[in-house]
């Protein structure tokens, strides 16, 4: 049977990753299995962009605002509308 222990660590000088866990018996055989947190954010227009369909829209977006090709709404009018 498999159990597991998760714990958060920093990997330390020369990558050295240390763990504790006083409910391993010493002598008792484990594999470790890193996952590592990505700390770089990607913004909104470069996930847009990985895609096709996405990137493909997004440059006929700026397509129309080039050319002029805007609708402007008024917010509040468009409110009032929908009571």
């Amino acid at each position: 049977m498999l159990s597991g222990i998760k714990q958060k660590t920093i990997v330390g000088k020369d990558g050295k990753i240390e763990l504790s866990s006083t409910e391993l018996p010493e002598g008792t055989v484990v594999e470790v299995i890193v996952l590592v947190e990505t700390t770089i954010e990607e913004d909104e227009t470069t996930y847009l962009l990985k895609s096709k369909t996405n990137k493909k829209h997004l440059l006929k977006a700026l397509e129309n605002v080039e050319e002029g090709n805007l609708i402007y709404v008024d917010l509040d009018e468009y409110e009032k509308s929908c009571l």
